[in-house]
């Protein structure tokens, strides 16, 4: 299990709308430095976001395709694209809705996984990049349910998320999928603002504790034997 402080991430483009890469980012940065990725390497990134882990990955020579639902994502990730003059296939979808049977070496994901207040679904605005339902785990049992599905014999999945949202489960969701999962990485970090202005709720969950005010991050690594 890796603690180490993760690496900067250089020059991001992100416009209102977009998650701006955050410490998670960094720390899923520094997990798939790990992985073999490189030329010949099918990686893909979903929840894509700026596309900055997309880009990393390109960067490396792997062939890369990003996926996100929000129409503004897509473009900033394909202009982060520009910038780093590398080639991904930004892709507008529901997860794997866009990807038609396509299976890779690597799946990335730093999907939204805050938790919220009971409410309408935001389909608009900034709480699109973080909101996921009032346990954080909207997407992450989507995601958890579709990554077999995804990779290739020995592949590899990145997910990461706060343990706020339940470590164990996402570990047990992966393992009756039929992937090995393990915590590859985590990291403690202050309670960002949303989460300092959802407190009170989160306490009331149980889902903080009294006077808590750090997070824990961790990155699960599942390879699909």
């Amino acid at each position: 299990m890796t603690t180490t402080s993760p690496p900067a991430l250089g020059r991001v483009l992100t416009v209102p709308g977009v998650y701006p890469p955050q410490y998670d980012s960094r720390l899923m940065a520094g997990a798939l430095a790990r992985e073999r990725t490189g030329p010949g390497t099918s990686v893909l990134d979903l929840c894509t976001g700026s596309g900055v882990l997309a880009v990393r990955a390109a960067l490396t020579g792997a062939d890369v395709t990003a996926v996100d639902i929000a129409r503004r994502a897509v473009l900033t990730a394909r202009l982060n694209a520009l910038l780093a003059r590398v080639t991904i296939d930004v892709r507008r979808g529901d997860l794997a809705a866009s990807l038609r049977g396509l299976t890779f070496d690597l799946v990335v994901s730093n999907p939204p996984y805050v938790p919220a207040p009971p409410r309408r679904p935001a389909r608009h605005g900034a709480r699109v990049a973080w909101d996921a339902g009032a346990d954080g785990r909207t997407l992450l049992d989507r995601i958890c349910a579709t990554a077999p599905g995804l990779l290739r014999p020995r592949g590899v999945l990145l997910l990461v998320h706060s343990t706020l949202c339940g470590t164990e489960d996402t570990l047990l969701r992966l393992q009756r999928s039929g992937l090995h999962a393990t915590v590859g990485d985590r990291a403690r970090i202050p309670l960002g603002p949303v989460l300092r202005q959802r407190a009170p709720w989160l306490r009331a969950q149980g889902l903080l504790e009294h006077g808590q005010d750090e997070e824990e991050l961790v990155v699960i690594r599942a390879e699909r034997l």
